[in-house]
């Protein structure tokens, strides 16, 4: 159910303490840690302590949660005294999503190309 957490999730156990991550903030509502796998030098993600699967199921499901996800990309973005930045939220396996729990990257460091991938 949205907004439960869920056993099998990656991201509700960083959430819930049960697996270690590099935490660089947090607030009520959500978790900002650095990507396992970074693009850039800056690979933050940003994601509601609920589970919601992807950005289109938080969105629907609590707006004023999706904005305090987007409030949290600028401020990694500012701790990370990032200039410019990326922000992007993977929906669905074609796009790239592998974990099944809403997430922004803020992606910053170095110079992006466009279109990605």
């Amino acid at each position: 159910m949205a907004g439960e957490p869920q056993d099998d999730c990656l991201f509700c156990k960083i959430v819930a303490g049960r697996i270690p991550a590099t935490i660089v903030r947090e607030s009520d509502t959500t978790v900002a840690f650095r990507d396992i796998n970074p693009k850039a030098p800056t690979h933050v993600l940003v994601i509601p302590k609920a589970h919601y699967a992807d950005a289109a199921e938080l969105a629907a499901g609590a707006p004023e949660v999706a904005a305090d996800v987007l409030r949290e990309t600028r401020a990694v973005a500012d701790d990370e005294k990032l200039d410019s930045y990326r922000i992007v939220f993977n929906t669905g396996s074609g796009a790239g999503q592998t974990v099944w729990h809403a997430h922004a990257h803020v992606l910053g460091g170095r110079g992006l190309e466009w279109p990605p991938g």
